[in-house]
């Protein structure tokens, strides 16, 4: 009996041992090693691809590299949501890394200096796993800088004098160490291949997103959160001659790497980067080749959109290569490839690395010369264009231009301020000239493109900046005429504002973007506040001054905080919001203080329904912004709880993007008993959806099927199926919509055209009864991005939102996302506005 019993330990002991390669499986056997700098192995206690480095163990190797090897600098660039620090290594020969300031101003000299040589090094920016569950890039990362500290001979010395390699090895610190501690604490000793396991399938949500829920591989671009805005900042202190980006995919793929689908590059790509990334292939071929691995090249994944991390070094005189792994998901699974183990993808991950260093050095001058091009043709094409910048106006909201000029900053993009108006545009709108380096980012960020030579999208077709903001823009053929500051813009920083005095009311505008912000801290404070539903004109402080709709109100004669008064100058302070000190409740114009057009406002208390089924993305977005831009702390509950919730203490319900399948019949009766209470439900895309199937929302919609189904399938070939799925799809574009500005959820607008990011084709009809179609897309309805003629005219004079009361309780529905990827920060006040005035709907659906 105990004969059986040890042999089954060993067997077992066998198996569990199976995934752990030693370095010898990682490297060549011609690869040496200095015995003095520490192993992976050393560190952790097991080999790597035995388990899944978790951060901080990441974290403490690069630092041991660091501390061991003259080869090395190491520092934390900033830090994750969730305080996970950003690392950054530089790598390069000791006497480069004695002279880094040195080595680093001279690169860059060399971008705007046609007549400098090619000797200096290239930078190479290698960055791991910026999706957290898509591991063996970061575990990979471990082995690259081994290899760069301690390896010897003259390759490696060939490598460093050529180089400085910039080693990012966790672009999602929250994401990987979500994803570790699942995989981790799934496996066993004898490790299950079986795709079904626990190990293999994660809860919702899964470790592909930073902390928020946001895919960090989207926000190059848009620098919504801490990981890319310091990533971007180090980008651009370096300018980067390669960027390359480790990913995974399906299990029952293979390998992929650049370049891709030769028609989805944007036009805008210089054809000398598709050049370069397909010599540079070349090199992960042999490598792959020599170790008989599977891979491809030229499908599925595009060049298109610049907010990716293999696509924004395209537009900024970089070569961004894209590799693509199969995954194991966990340790090891079965594939139609065979078992595909951790340690085989980390191999992959490691293997074009290297010959990512190989490619690099023999085509040094050649990546050299191309971004020095890149820069010094831009005043050149600038010149060649038809018009000579764009002109942006505020367009009444300071707070909100400030976050727009302040991201074409981080991009490098210089913007001058308007000394005197001109024609529309006003003191302090600005201008954004072509002629600048940074060109072609600048036209990528402001295009309106509409038609393309390929309309097949992996992402976006369509993220024209101003539009995200809901900022009028224009081109403008010279400056001539402009009046401006010789000095690119700059924030400016808040002026020191006097206390309020004692006084009848107060009253600050809900144009500014923190308006709501600073609303929801007076109310946490126990300041009563009021919102004027009609505009009225008030002697204040400031001489007779006209309040908008949706003006907020703080009357005194209601506090009964006694540091209420010392809060509102808290406030003021604090958000940047003059506030004006109202004499009297006696208007000269329009409704007075004592109205009952002056509706009490309550701090929200928002229910955000997740779990799974429902869009992590989308959940996360509206996380993001109820917390960053309203400091709302909502409840994320998962649908399959909401049975066991108690919704009689939330005012907001949120139905984002989703299948919501686990609200049963009693969890639907539950709500609809709320909403007849007095809650607020919102739902956008098919949480709207589910807002009508559950007869909450009156109204009429429009199936995908219908939209499908409008196209002309007659005389295709199977070849064709890609093609028609293109067209019958908006993989994401931007369209007009034109809202009611004087209903409560339009509040702060100062103009009726509201542009909307759209990746839906599902839509709801304008209603038959008046005062509930509170948005719908314009006749001509497309404004930049992707969407077949048919789909466009079907969305012409469409409803986008839609509101109307249900018993004492309100129900809004919108058929797109307004907070799209955090950006969207025009569409957001929608949102924001059912937050703090939904129960202001009065009109009763039918």
């Amino acid at each position: 009996m105990r004969i059986v019993l040890f042999m089954v330990l060993m067997v077992m002991q066998s198996l569990f041992l199976a995934v752990a390669k030693p370095l010898s499986f990682y490297f060549s056997d011609e690869v040496t090693f200095d015995t003095n700098i520490t192993k992976p192995s050393e560190m952790l206690g097991y080999e790597v691809g035995q388990w899944h480095v978790r951060h901080d163990q990441l974290v403490q190797y690069l630092h041991i590299l660091a501390k061991q090897s003259e080869r090395i600098n190491i520092k934390t660039i900033g830090y994750s949501h969730e305080q996970r620090p950003l690392l950054l290594l530089t790598i390069s020969s000791k006497s480069q890394l004695d002279n880094i300031d040195t080595v680093r101003q001279q690169h860059l000299t060399r971008l705007i200096d046609m007549t400098s040589d090619n000797r200096g090094p290239a930078v190479l920016w290698m960055g791991y796993s910026v999706h957290g569950n898509e591991s063996s890039g970061s575990n990979a990362a471990m082995l690259v800088a081994y290899y760069l500290a301690a390896s010897q001979g003259k390759e490696i010395e060939q490598l460093l004098a050529n180089t400085v390699i910039l080693l990012d090895p966790s672009l999602n610190p929250d994401g990987l160490a979500r994803f570790a501690q699942w995989a981790n604490s799934n496996r066993g000793r004898v490790l299950s291949a079986d795709p079904n396991h626990r190990e293999h399938v994660e809860r919702w949500p899964s470790g592909r997103t930073n902390h928020f829920l946001f895919d960090l591989n989207r926000d190059w671009l848009l620098l919504q959160h801490p990981e890319s805005r310091a990533r971007v900042a180090q980008f651009h202190h370096w300018k980067p001659n390669v960027l390359t980006d480790f990913h995974e995919m399906g299990s029952n793929s293979s390998y992929f790497f650049q370049p891709g689908v030769p028609s989805r590059t944007h036009p805008i790509t210089p054809q000398k980067n598709i050049e370069l990334t397909n010599i540079l292939a070349q090199y992960h071929v042999k490598a792959l080749d020599k170790q008989q691995q599977l891979y491809f090249t030229q499908e599925s994944f595009d060049d298109f959109y610049y907010g990716k991390g293999s696509t924004y070094p395209d537009i900024n005189g970089a070569i961004g290569i894209l590799f693509e792994q199969a995954s194991s998901r966990g340790h090891v699974q079965d594939t139609i490839n065979g078992e595909l183990t951790f340690a085989q993808t980390i191999k992959n991950q490691l293997t074009t690395s290297l010959s990512t260093f190989e490619g690099v050095v023999e085509n040094k001058e050649q990546l050299l010369a191309y971004q020095r091009k890149f820069y010094n043709e831009a005043n050149q094409l600038a010149k060649a264009e038809n018009f000579a910048g764009y002109l942006v106006a505020a367009n009444g909201d300071k707070q909100k231009f400030t976050a727009f000029l302040t991201l074409l900053k981080q991009h490098k993009i210089k913007s001058y301020s308007l000394q005197a108006s001109y024609k529309a545009y006003r003191k302090g709108d600005v201008f954004i000239p072509l002629d600048q380096p940074q060109y072609r980012l600048l036209k990528a960020a402001f295009s309106e493109q509409t038609s393309f030579k390929d309309n097949t999208f992996y992402d976006v077709s369509g993220w024209t900046l101003p539009h995200a903001f809901n900022l009028p823009f224009e081109k403008i053929k010279n400056k001539r005429n402009l009046k401006l500051a010789s000095k690119a813009w700059l924030p400016e920083k808040a002026m020191p504002k006097a206390d309020l005095q004692s006084t009848y009311a107060y009253g600050f505008s809900w144009q500014h973007f923190y308006a709501p912000k600073m609303l929801n801290f007076l109310l946490k404070k126990g300041v009563k506040a009021r919102v004027a539903l009609s505009e009225f004109t008030a002697d204040t402080t400031d001489g007779k001054q006209q309040f908008q709709s949706g003006s907020i109100i703080i009357p005194a004669v209601l506090q009964t905080e006694q540091k209420w008064l010392e809060a509102l100058n808290q406030a003021k302070k604090k958000f940047d919001i003059e506030v004006l000190g109202i004499h009297s409740g006696l208007t000269a114009q329009g409704i007075d203080l004592g109205s009952r057009f002056m509706r009490p406002l309550k701090a929200p208390r928002v229910l955000l329904v997740g779990g799974e089924g429902v869009s992590q993305y989308e959940v996360g977005e509206v996380w993001y912004h109820l917390d960053k831009h309203l400091d709302v702390a909502p409840t994320l509950v998962e649908q399959r709880r909401l049975s066991k919730i108690s919704l009689e203490k939330y005012s907001h319900i949120i139905l984002v993007d989703g299948l919501y399948s686990d609200l049963n019949e009693r969890v639907t009766k539950n709500i609809k008993r709320w909403v007849k209470g007095g809650g607020i439900i919102w739902g956008h895309k098919r949480g709207a959806k589910w807002l009508l199937a559950n007869q909450l929302l009156k109204a009429q919609s429009i199936s995908r099927k219908e939209m499908a189904e409008q196209f002309d399938t007659h005389q295709l070939s199977y070849q064709d199926r890609d093609k028609l799925s293109a067209k019958q799809r908006i993989a994401g574009a931007i369209f007009a919509t034109e809202v009611d500005l004087s209903h409560p959820l339009n509040y702060g607008f100062q103009r009726a055209l509201l542009p909307v990011f759209k990746n839906s084709t599902w839509l709801l009809k304008p209603s038959e009864q008046p005062f509930v179609t509170v948005g719908k897309y314009t006749s001509t309805p497309l404004m930049a991005g992707y969407s077949a003629h048919e789909n466009v005219a079907k969305i012409a004079n469409k409803a986008s939102i839609l509101a109307h009361g249900y018993g004492q309780g309100g129900v809004i529905a919108m058929t797109d996302n307004p907070v799209f990827r955090g950006y969207w920060y025009g569409t957001s006040r929608v949102l924001t506005n059912a937050i703090f005035f939904g129960d202001l709907l009065s009109v009763q659906g039918r």
